[in-house]
Formats: structure tokens, C-alpha cells, sequence
């Protein structure tokens, strides 16, 4: 029988999660929540921009959880804690993309919330994506034909200047003046997640750390530059390089690492990798890259275009995951608690 699904919000990455949804014969759309009342009563086909698929949009929670489904596909941009223990009390598993991995970042005291409230409903919480998420078990995944691991890392290296997404970039400081002293604790805060990141892949490669530690360092605009989402002036912030370290007696083993940059214009001038490259350096030394395309025949020409290509790549982790954490057992767990994940039901007939 397939798994029973609610689709939580219907924003950039929600509603690539509930095509996906609808399209994979192992699992049922059944519910769909929505925050804004204009939403409320439309069909959530129309919603996702596809042919109607019989199921109504709602705010009203209660309603949702009466349905009983086998999991919510959680995609807000932010996770709301109170909002999570809910569904979770109920039963509900979350497969989710809301800057959730493990919970680490929110804190010991919104961590444990969470993994009580999975006890109590007897219920899972996953957290993944892109990156972090896939990008982090394709490290691990690559680390296995190595009898030693001296140190792993991953870099996310793009430009950004198509992903219109200011809500999430200008707090991590795109778009401030190159000099403000605050950019350092900005992007601590706002790329939290990746800690968790960090937490994950030492679990699964069984080392306790000493801690984790985030470094940022900037590049500037050469000259203004307009993107229609955002405004960039010169002398501001148009790149941004992060890195989340774990630590192990004053080493760093691993290293998630992104390089992020608005445009050709920038001081430094930073080379990108354009995709995910993971290096491990231990024996034997490991290169692995991810680039990635557009489908044979794509047509699309718009940064709208290219953006629904991220947003299927943020979606599709998670979605793919629902039946195996439907199958967990109760707790917050991640890829190393989880059998092989893989495009089950996607493939062409």
C-alpha cells in the first residue's frame, strides 16, 4: 500500500515536493496545509501547477492530523519547533527540508523537545536536502573505500546570482558593506544547519568531537550590481565562503564548506567548482564531484527556470526518504540509521 502523505506548505521547495508526491505511485497525497488563506479551499494541483489532483488545501491542522498519514512532507522555509512537536505528538512521522538534519543548531533545549516529542507519538524525524543532506552522504558514501580517513571535505561552490532568495541571503550577508563587523556572527547564524551536517557525518563515521566551529571570510562587488531580487552596491558583500568544521584533538576531520558568489565582478576573484566536490584525504586519497545539468530538451531560459532545477534537488532527499522513515524506528534519525535511499518510483515506464 502506498504511504499516506500530507504536503506541508506549498512554497519553491514545497511544491516540487508535492508533484514528486503525486507522481510516485508509492505514495498518496491526502493532505496538503497551507498558511495563507488565499491558498485555503484550492486544489493542491493547482497549487503545484498541475492538473487538479482532487485534494484541498487548508490551514486547519486538526483537520490534517485527523487524516492519520503516514508522514508530512515538511517544507517551510524555517522550521516552527511548536508547529513540529505537534505533528509528531500525533504520530505523524516529518520527512523534512527546513533547515533540520539533526537539530543541533536549534540548541540542546529545542532538540530535546523534538525527541520527546517523537517518543511520546512513537514517530520519526528526518531532516535533508541538497546541502546540507545529499551532499553530506555522498562524502560518506565516497569515504568507504579508504582503510584511513585523515580528513573529509565537502564543497558547495556555485554562483548564486539565479537563486532569488533575499529573505535567506541578505541575513547571511550579501548585500552588507564588506567592513560591517557583524557578517562573521550573520552567517554562524544563518547557515546553522551545516552544523548539524557536521554532527551527522561523525555519527555515522563513529568519532566523538571535541567541536565544531564555523570560519567565513567575503569578497566584495567590484561595481554595483542590480539582480532585480537584490541590489548589490560596490564595496558589498557579492560572495561568501563558509566553513563548519568538526574538530578532533585540535584537527579538523571534517570540513563542510561553501563558496558562494553573485556575478563575474567580485575582489577576491574566487574560482568555483560549479557543483559539489567532496576530498578525502587519508588512503587512498579521494576526489568525488557532482556536477549538475538540465534534462536533455530542457528550454527553460529564465533564472525561474534553472531555480525549479534547485528546488527539485532540495525536494527530492527528503521525498525519497518517506517510506524508509515511515519504517524507523521513533526518534530524530538520519542517513546512517536509514537503509539506501534512492529514486524508487521516478524511474521512466
Amino acid at each position: 500500500m502506498a504511504y499516506r502523505v500530507v504536503q506541508w506548505t506549498t512554497g519553491n521547495v514545497g511544491r516540487r515536493a508535492l508533484r514528486a508526491i503525486a507522481l510516485n505511485p508509492e505514495l498518496e497525497l491526502v493532505g496538503c496545509y497551507v498558511w495563507s488563506e488565499d491558498k485555503v479551499g484550492r486544489d493542491a494541483g493547482e497549487l503545484a501547477g498541475v492538473e487538479k489532483l482532487g485534494v484541498a488545501a487548508t490551514s486547519d491542522v486538526d483537520a490534517l492530523l485527523e487524516l492519520r498519514p503516514d508522514c508530512v512532507s515538511y517544507t517551510p522555509m524555517w522550521p516552527n519547533v511548536d508547529e513540529l512537536v505537534r505533528i509528531l505528538e500525533a504520530g505523524v512521522n516529518v520527512a523534512s527540508t527546513a533547515a533540520f538534519v539533526t537539530g543541533h543548531g536549534m540548541g540542546s533545549a529545542q532538540r530535546k523537545r523534538l525527541e520527546e516529542a517523537c517518543q511520546r507519538g512513537r514517530s520519526t524525524l528526518f531532516g535533508s536536502g541538497m546541502n546540507p543532506g545529499f551532499a553530506n552522504l555522498l562524502g560518506l558514501v565516497s569515504a568507504g573505500i579508504c582503510d584511513r580517513i585523515d580528513k573529509i571535505s565537502v564543497l558547495e561552490s556555485v554562483d548564486s546570482t539565479g537563486y532569488a532568495s533575499p529573505e535567506t541571503e541578505i541575513p547571511i550577508g550579501f548585500s552588507h558593506p564588506i567592513t560591517h563587523p557583524g557578517l562573521p556572527e550573520m552567517v554562524r547564524k544563518g547557515t546553522a544547519v551545516f552544523e548539524d551536517a557536521v554532527h551527522m557525518m561523525a555519527d555515522a563515521l563513529g568519532i566523538s568531537l571535541d567541536g565544531v566551529v564555523c570560519e567565513a571570510s567575503f569578497a566584495a562587488a567590484t561595481r554595483d550590481l542590480d539582480l532585480g531580487y537584490m541590489r548589490i552596491d560596490e564595496g558589498c558583500v557579492a560572495g561568501i565562503e563558509a566553513s563548519w568544521q568538526g574538530r578532533v584533538a585540535g584537527r579538523t576531520v571534517i570540513d563542510l564548506q561553501v563558496r558562494w558568489r553573485k556575478g563575474r565582478h567580485l575582489e577576491p576573484d574566487w574560482p568555483l567548482e560549479h557543483g559539489y566536490l567532496v576530498s578525502i584525504e587519508g588512503q587512498p586519497c579521494v576526489r568525488t564531484k557532482l556536477e549538475i545539468r538540465p534534462p536533455v530538451g530542457f528550454a527553460g531560459q529564465s533564472f525561474e527556470d534553472f531555480m525549479q532545477l534547485g528546488m527539485i534537488m532540495t525536494a527530492l532527499p527528503a521525498v525519497n526518504a518517506i517510506p524508509a522513515v515511515c519504517d524507523a524506528s521513533p526518534g530524530i534519525r538520519t542517513y546512517a540509521e536509514l537503509p539506501l535511499i534512492t529514486g524508487r518510483g521516478f524511474v521512466t515506464r
